[in-house]
């Protein structure tokens, strides 16, 4: 009797296991089939719109990275190309959340060439506080100068190597923050026009969009192209940061059929660009080409180039007072050796050009000596992505500061490094349409005008720490830079102030 006892309270229990093992299973189910719901319809986590129920693993690792990242995982200034900081502080201005961190910087700050502001005993206070001004373009030389009214602007990014809500997303958030958003090299697209944002149209090796049949400008298409009113400017890419001396690679897989109508070439087959341009050839030519698109369009004209060699500089500088400055770009967009978001050769991105540390003190230094600062604007791009790298370019000599990757990280980007590709998770470089659907164009374009006017802010804060009233009123007086022996020493033993010429002052 007893055993039998025993052998029914052990089917008992069996069977209330059993039942309570199946309705574990069924509310698993149900919960795992509520989370697929909720992360297919969402719109601000790209990751789980892609990857339902198992994207959300990536933010339980990334959280249980904090506790375990000190005995297994990299710190935080160990990744590349950009490190887990500089990545988290645009996640968190784009998502316009807390920005302020606890416990001490995990910077070094005795590494050499890092960079050290000087605050002031007396910092500007908030009455005080002026507004960064806007800084007008191709005043007195072009029919329509153009007044930028911020110092941070999205640098240049086609549409092909990105996607279509990519574009969008970026073209809304750049109106509503009121910057401007470059073109890229891949043509105008309607997806540029549709969030009403000031855009520069980047002319390229190929003049994709612009192009006649042997590659060389076609006016009509220019003009064509210039008649939108929100085309503000034009540049002249000469080389871009990833890969100097390389024009842009297209790979086939993302050649579309509206890509290829937009930048008129084949659909399906890899668009690889000149070198360089066919009819630039000389600096000659290339002051002619900025004046003759400047005359065609009266809109601003400028160029884009990678600082490489520097012999050219002096010659340049002369050759704009002999022939006039009617002949000189209203700017030059200087790109780093360390930029590029796209496909290039690794020994081109591992050892060509300069970075942007060591040829914008050159060039602004050039305009500067040959009178040309006020004439010629200074644009810069290169890893400036935080508010430090920022503010360091203006008080370097920068007129404004472009970044692709920044923007990039605030449409949701992780760095999977896979923009080469048509497999970016995220949906931002890829035309893989299960991809694209989980990047939704309203959600990021806030983030991109979240990230924008936090940037600006910030930039602000830096500057008014150093006693000026305005970003643009920092100079190298208020940098110090680690030395080779871990020691801070004044910027401008490094690089002193440059005079102009007594011959280029301006009467």
């Amino acid at each position: 009797m007893q055993n039998l006892s025993l052998s029914t309270f052990t089917v008992n229990v069996l069977a209330i296991s059993a039942i309570l093992f199946v309705v574990a299973l069924g509310l698993t189910a149900l919960a795992v089939v509520y989370m697929y719901w909720v992360d297919t319809h969402q719109k601000k986590h790209t990751v789980r719109r892609n990857y339902p129920v198992i994207g959300r693993f990536r933010y339980f690792f990334e959280y249980l990275g904090e506790f375990f990242r000190q005995y297994f995982f990299a710190q935080d200034r160990e990744e590349l190309p950009f490190n887990r900081a500089q990545r988290s502080w645009v996640y968190r201005a784009a998502k316009n959340i807390d920005s302020t961190i606890a416990f001490g910087s995990t910077r070094p700050l005795n590494q050499p060439g890092d960079v050290l502001f000087l605050n002031c005993l007396f910092p500007t206070i908030a009455q005080d506080h002026v507004p960064p001004a806007p800084v007008v373009i191709g005043e007195g030389y072009a029919r329509f100068p153009y007044a930028a009214q911020s110092f941070f602007n999205i640098s240049g990014m086609s549409f092909g190597a990105l996607s279509q809500p990519a574009v969008r997303a970026l073209s809304r958030g750049a109106a509503k923050a009121g910057i401007w958003m470059n073109t890229g090299e891949g043509g105008l697209s309607p997806y540029h026009l549709e969030g009403g944002c000031d855009l520069i149209f980047q002319l390229g090796t190929a003049k994709y969009g612009v192009q006649d049949n042997e590659g060389r400008l076609d006016e009509q298409k220019l003009l064509a192209v210039s008649a939108h009113e929100q085309v503000k400017m034009f540049e002249i890419k000469l080389s871009q940061g990833a890969k100097p001396g390389k024009g842009g690679m297209l790979p086939g897989a993302k050649v579309t059929a509206e890509i290829a109508r937009i930048r008129s070439i084949p659909e399906g087959q890899d668009s690889i660009s000149p070198n360089g341009h066919v009819d630039i050839r000389s600096l000659d030519q290339l002051l002619d080409m900025v004046h003759r698109i400047r005359e065609l369009t009266g809109k601003p004209t400028g160029m884009k180039l990678v600082l490489g060699s520097a012999d050219w500089l002096d010659e340049i500088c002369l050759k704009i007072h002999e022939r006039g400055w009617q002949y000189a770009p209203d700017f030059i967009t200087l790109d780093s050796a360390d930029g590029g978001t796209g496909a290039a050769p690794q020994s081109l991105m591992d050892f060509m050009g300069l970075p942007i540390a060591a040829s914008l003190p050159v060039i602004a230094d050039k305009l500067v000596e040959y009178g040309l600062k006020q004439r010629i604007r200074l644009i810069v791009s290169g890893k400036l992505i935080n508010p430090g790298k920022v503010a360091w370019a203006l008080a370097m000599g920068a007129d404004f500061v472009v970044s692709a990757r920044g923007f990039l990280f605030s449409l949701g980007c992780i760095q999977a490094l896979q923009c080469n590709k048509n497999t970016c998770p995220t949906g931002i470089t890829t035309h893989d349409k299960d991809l694209q659907r989980g990047l939704d164009p309203q959600e990021k374009s806030e983030r991109v005008y979240h990230y924008a006017t936090t940037m600006v802010k910030e930039v602000g804060v830096l500057a008014h720490s150093c006693g000026v009233t305005d970003p643009r009123s920092l100079n190298r007086h208020h940098l110090q830079i680690i030395n080779e022996t871990g020691l801070p020493e004044p910027m401008t033993d490094l690089y002193p102030v440059v005079r102009t010429r007594p011959e280029y002052d301006l009467p």
